[in-house]
């Protein structure tokens, strides 16, 4: 090392690629140089007592700017995130409008210049209109891939059918991000809803919906050969397909689904707990969590999508699906970790390494000479209870608030910038785009 750090973390248990260790973090200009004893620097963190992790990152968020910034904003979203230990988001398609073109996307990536708190990578959504130009879209700096809704959910995106799925698998070479749920069955279903009873919402989108979408993308990837990333699933039915087919699919799993049961969750939360696809049962989060333990399931993504309390007041099923998360990611997960659901080690993986692996992010993602200076602290020793004063997203609410748990994030890093720390934020926003293989 040439160059005295300008910053160094000291004293903390610092989660390298090699495991944990003792030792201080170096960084100069944003980037990691080295990990040892650094004696000297222009500032120091002591990190006594915390654990460093590599900085987390959420790979699927709705921030819903632009057109919809009455329930969310970029700046307001990634507030929420750096609160909650995430260093970087990537961010869903179906605002209004949509994320769609090459114009969307530099709109977006406008917008968020330093007045996101945290990296960021933008989806393109896929469309039967746009399917021939997708490959182009999707080597967009900044863009995270390409995203396909199979059913409708928030927002009018969707492509349903399966020549148009294979159009748009054909165009392109990214790993595609899919929302699987059957829009034949759903519409075929919508009278098993329940006026005023949202715990009728999985009964309409059920187990089979997803199923049968899972069962078709993966068919329909394999032909295609291109690599797809299955969002939110909810069914171990669909962990064990997709463990049948881990050279074409990876997926991701949600602290909600692993969370939530639907027989405490809907007469607790009502219309609070309505998201798409929908929170299921307690044998259904057992059995999410039996294979997370086998190794299926990538990425833990929070699919934070929020809307107002005026908003998911209205009687089902007129009420809109979805709920946030991206604060309250790493808390419920560090929850689990404590509780002895899962290693420090496989909750790493699933929020950083992983997903660098995965969608071939550059220098992000692990604690290494050269990478990105994104850490996450963490207290494990620590207590926490989630209240509505400490949430910061535009909608005002969790299905969390009230929850003590077990563990603490204490900062947040982003390229050596302190985005936030003792839950009080940084001095200013620094969000830059992300950067992919096989982006221009």
């Amino acid at each position: 090392m040439t160059q005295a750090p300008d910053l160094v973390l000291s004293n903390g248990t610092v989660h390298t690629p090699a495991g944990p260790a003792n030792i201080d973090v170096a960084v100069r200009d944003g980037k990691i140089i080295g990990l040892g004893s650094y004696p000297d620097a222009a500032r120091r963190i002591d990190c006594t007592g915390l654990d460093i992790l590599p900085g987390v990152i959420d790979s699927q968020v709705h921030f819903r700017e632009p057109g919809l910034e009455h329930k969310e904003d970029l700046e307001s979203g990634s507030r929420a995130a750096v609160m909650g230990g995430i260093t970087a988001v990537f961010e869903m398609p179906n605002t209004n409008p949509n994320t769609d073109s090459l114009m969307r996307v530099h709109d977006k990536l406008t917008r968020a210049h330093h007045r996101m708190w945290c990296d960021h990578a933008f989806y393109v959504g896929a469309t039967a209109a746009n399917a021939p130009d997708l490959a182009e879209l999707e080597r967009i700096p900044g863009t995270a891939g390409v995203k396909i809704f199979m059913g409708a959910s928030t927002g009018s995106l969707l492509v349903a059918e399966d020549a148009e799925l294979a159009r748009v698998l054909a165009s392109g070479t990214r790993r595609v991000a899919i929302h699987a749920e059957d829009e034949a069955r759903m519409n075929a279903r919508k009278d098993f809803r329940v006026e005023g009873d949202p715990s009728s919402h999985p009964v309409w989108r059920d187990d089979e919906s997803a199923m049968l979408a899972t069962r078709r993308i993966l068919k329909l990837a394999r032909e295609a050969r291109r690599p797809i990333h299955i969002l939110h699933v909810t069914t171990p039915a669909e962990l064990e397909e997709i463990a049948k087919h881990r050279d074409v699919a990876t997926c991701e799993v949600t602290p909600q689904h692993l969370t939530l049961a639907a027989e405490d969750a809907y007469p607790r939360l009502g219309t609070y707990a309505q998201m798409n696809p929908p929170i299921r049962s307690r044998a259904h989060v057992e059995g999410l969590w039996h294979w997370v333990g086998q190794g299926i399931g990538d990425v833990i993504g929070s699919d934070h999508a929020p809307h107002t309390m005026e908003e998911k007041a209205k009687p089902y099923p007129a009420s809109p699906s979805g709920m946030p998360g991206v604060q309250t990611l790493l808390p419920l997960m560090l929850d689990h970790v404590l509780n002895g659901r899962m290693t420090l080690a496989r909750l790493i993986d699933m929020t950083s390494a992983g997903v660098q692996r995965i969608f071939g992010l550059q220098a992000k993602g692990r604690i290494a000479m050269g990478y990105d200076a994104d850490f996450t602290v963490v207290d494990l020793k620590s207590r926490f209870t989630i209240t509505d004063d400490w949430l910061q997203s535009r909608c005002g609410w969790s299905p969390y608030t009230g929850m003590e748990l077990k563990g603490r994030v204490v900062g947040t890093i982003v390229r050596g910038h302190q985005a936030m720390w003792e839950a009080e934020l940084g001095e200013r926003a620094v969000g830059e785009p992300l950067r992919f293989a096989g982006a221009l």
